[in-house]
């Protein structure tokens, strides 16, 4: 016991400085984003952090050797295209985060198809086993929510790119996505406290192991 108590110490540390790490981030992307005049230092601030997640990502798949490749002609196509990435700023930005939370909107909704189990029933199931009748109904509706979530997300992202000055689009992006993400995750709680019974619902450390879990053997089947 005595042992543990570092540890957690350690731990809280970790996800502090994890923390301060994601705002400082975001503000720098967002001084990044509303620069009317962005130089290459402004580009690399969306660039180097998207290169840094596929080169895990390559690092990670069966076929290393090819993805490493591919990222290094990838790299060296940037370089020798440097001149031209400050122009390409707002557009390197507006990809990455429609993007993101299109793929997020396809991997949830693509799991509602006839005859899919939802992703939040299966990340479910590691938790509880087999699901109650009223958990099938949540859980396949908690995985509507959040595809529609990302959904929007992305469109109002594309609407205030399209209709708003770049500081408003900016502040949307990169000051409001992650609050906005953490209130989908305390309202989605909320109301599971109010609509299921605590024996059948999981605490928030329970489904954060669940969701490790179901990261972990998805890499493992790929």
């Amino acid at each position: 016991m005595k042992a543990a108590g570092p540890a957690q110490a350690w731990r809280a540390v970790g996800w502090l400085a994890a923390a301060l790490g994601c705002i400082a981030y975001a503000v720098l992307a967002h001084w990044a984003a509303s620069s009317r005049t962005p130089g290459l230092f402004e580009a690399l601030v969306f660039i180097l952090p998207l290169m840094a997640l596929a080169l895990a990502l390559a690092l990670r798949s069966r076929h290393r050797l090819a993805w490493v490749a591919a990222w290094i002609g990838c790299a060296a196509g940037l370089f020798a295209a440097r001149d031209l990435l400050p122009a390409g700023t707002h557009w390197v930005m507006l990809a990455q985060h429609v993007g993101i939370n299109m793929a997020l909107c396809l991997g949830f909704g693509r799991t509602l198809s006839p005859g899919m189990k939802p992703l939040v029933s299966r990340m479910a199931e590691l938790v509880h086993g087999d699901l109650s009748p009223r958990l099938v109904r949540y859980t396949r509706q908690v995985t509507w929510a959040w595809t529609l979530f990302f959904a929007l997300t992305s469109l109002v992202s594309l609407l205030l790119f399209v209709l708003a000055p770049a500081t408003v689009w900016s502040a949307f992006v990169n000051l409001l996505s992650l609050p906005l993400l953490a209130a989908m995750f305390i309202g989605e709680y909320l109301v599971r406290i109010a609509v299921i019974p605590r024996s059948e619902r999981s605490g928030f450390l329970q489904a954060m192991a669940a969701y490790r879990q179901f990261s972990a053997r998805k890499s493992e089947s790929e």
